[in-house]
């Protein structure tokens, strides 16, 4: 015998009354005679009934109801599923086939939940629900073509709500990887509503998920041409426009907010496109006027404080950071780090140290601890500063490499090279296939004369990580300044390019190898390349011994002098100029 209270929850009771529901008679309609003895009554809302059949509770039913539903409460799916979706062939009843598509999709049988799915749509052609899922798994089973009428009955079915319907259109299609075949499916299931602004964005929404920029602001045009002021469209134009012609981008938004000043989305947009841009200035003062209309809004507060960090505001920059100190802002700890770089900026050294110290564990706790370390190197507190990293809390085995590393970067900007090397040589013996260990010990012990150590660690590296672009570089590069094994160097920086083949130093190697070989103008190429993608002191240096050697003596020391202002003290560049033009 069965034991139904123990079997049947609460729930699964509910659920199965509801059904058995279904098969009883429908109670008899009132006389007329009765109904109109009524007063009439506006009726508050139209609630549509679902076609129920007429049908008798029997024994054969009330079984297949309880099987269905233990079944389901006991996990199994599949055998409820099934015997639901029978129970709703043999009663031809539209609840049972809703539940048996429920369970279907529950249970990730995608195609009972479909059989079920197909059949709850043929005895209620009008459930906007039934058509709803069906729509969902017919986009799952990646069948679009069976999937237009449904879609096509559902917005018809939107009335007076069309144009949120079709907004929400793309949202269907949002899995199907086809995104072409989406993008004509949506330009058919438009095609009755070409009248209407919506129709025309859900167009240009699949033109811009197809990547069809084009056609993308051709329909978002003809949406702006029938709803001039609608921001929605004009973002999306902008984003449409922003791929290929970015400047475009920006005058799609300057214009509209020339038109529609109050238009915040939009004003925002541009902002941060003016960011994206580098236009900071621009940037910063869009986001000063956003202000007026967020006083509150802290990632706007934000914003402005970052563009003045950019500008070296150091004032406003502050001040934006500061209103963030005390509110629940996400990135508090970013904040108080600001403040700290700020403090040091205007050598208030204490105060940057304070900013630092209430940086709390977390995304930001490494970053401030390297920043406490060197600020008391800075202050001639080396001992101070290796003591706080080798203290430094951290369970975190990557962030305690961070930390050696950056404790032998005090030593070696102190000019205690040696020590730094073996700082690391000594971690290494316990972790000697630690990627970055390797690459930076390798870098030391050239700087102190251990080439043998510098080419057998970078080897090891390259055959851990074949794709570590810089240990084919730093190889290369050594034996070109060495002039050196130049065929092989060039083989390495070659492989080194093709891993990373816009990396400033990989480039500056190759031009430098070049002009080790004698090929003056290959290795100038090489040089100006680099030098424009990154005016770094070392560049500078190498691009003006080339242009020296080439007789170009002003274009050279005019290279050197504005490296030199930018960064004084760099003993490369130092070392070159002297050499060349004392």
């Amino acid at each position: 015998m069965i034991d139904l209270k123990r079997l049947l929850t609460p729930s699964g009771l509910a659920a199965a009354a509801c059904l058995l529901t279904a098969c009883a008679h429908t109670p008899p309609p009132q006389p007329a005679e009765a109904a109109a003895e009524k007063p009439a009554q506006k009726p508050k809302s139209v609630v549509r009934v679902e076609p129920l059949p007429k049908q008798e509770l029997t024994g054969q039913i009330l079984y297949q109801t309880l099987l269905a539903e233990i079944a389901g409460q006991r996990g199994n799916h599949g055998l409820s599923a099934s015997a639901y979706l029978d129970l709703a062939r043999t009663t031809r009843d539209p609840r049972y086939a809703r539940r048996a598509a429920e369970i279907g999709l529950h249970g990730r049988d995608l195609e009972v939940a479909l059989q079920a799915a197909r059949l709850w749509v043929e005895l209620d052609p009008e459930s906007a629900q039934a058509r709803q899922m069906m729509a969902g798994l017919l986009v799952s089973a990646n069948r679009l073509e069976e999937l237009q009428p449904h879609v096509a009955k559902l917005l018809a079915q939107e009335g007076d709500n069309i144009g949120d319907g079709l907004l929400r259109l793309n949202r269907l299609f949002a899995r199907y990887p086809d995104k072409k075949a989406v993008m004509h499916i949506v330009d058919r299931l438009t095609m009755p509503y070409v009248g209407l602004a919506e129709a025309h964005f859900a167009r240009a929404q699949a033109a811009l998920n197809a990547g069809d920029w084009k056609r993308g602001v051709t329909e978002i045009d003809k949406a702006l041409a029938l709803k001039p002021e609608w921001d929605n469209a004009v973002l999306l134009k902008a984003q449409l426009q922003r791929t290929e012609t970015p400047e475009v981008a920006l005058e799609t938004l300057r214009s509209h907010l020339d038109r529609h000043p109050r238009s915040r989305e939009v004003r925002l947009q541009y902002a941060r496109h003016l960011v994206d841009a580098r236009m900071y200035p621009q940037a910063r003062a869009e986001f000063q006027r956003l202000l007026v209309d967020y006083p509150g809004n802290a990632d706007v507060v934000y914003a402005v404080a970052m563009l003045s960090v950019q500008l070296s505001d150091w004032t406003t920059a502050e001040e934006n950071f500061r209103r963030l100190i005390g509110q629940d802002y996400a990135e508090i700890d970013t904040v108080r780090l600001y403040l700290g770089q700020i403090a040091e900026e205007r050598k208030q050294f204490d105060e940057a140290l304070r900013w630092y110290a209430t940086v709390a564990t977390g995304e930001q706790y490494l970053a401030a601890q390297l920043r406490i370390a060197q600020l008391l190197a800075k202050q001639g507190k080396l001992e101070a500063g290796r003591r706080h990293l080798q203290e430094a809390r951290t369970t975190d085995g990557a962030d305690r490499v961070q930390l050696l590393l950056a404790e032998s970067q005090l030593l070696r900007d102190a000019g205690r090279t040696t020590e730094a090397y073996e700082l690391l040589a000594g971690s290494l013996a316990a972790q000697p296939e630690q990627p970055e260990l390797l690459y930076e010990s390798a870098l030391l012990a050239e700087k102190i004369g251990r080439h043998d150590v510098m080419e057998g660690n970078l080897r090891k590296l390259i055959r851990l990580k074949p794709e570590h672009a810089h240990a084919y570089n730093a190889l290369g590069y050594s034996f070109a300044d060495r002039n050196q094994r130049l065929a092989e160097a060039e083989e390495l920086i070659e492989k080194a390019l093709k891993l990373s083949p816009n990396d400033p130093f990989i480039i500056d190697s190759m031009g430098w190898v070049l002009f080790r070989k004698g090929d003056n103008a290959g290795a100038l190429t090489q040089l100006q390349r680099a030098y424009a993608i990154r005016p770094d002191p070392e560049i500078a240096a190498h691009l003006g011994e080339v242009l020296w050697v080439l007789g170009r003596r002003d274009e050279a020391r005019k290279t050197w002098q504005d490296a030199a202002k930018a960064h004084p003290g760099n003993e490369v560049l130092a070392e070159v100029m002297k050499r060349f033009a004392p």
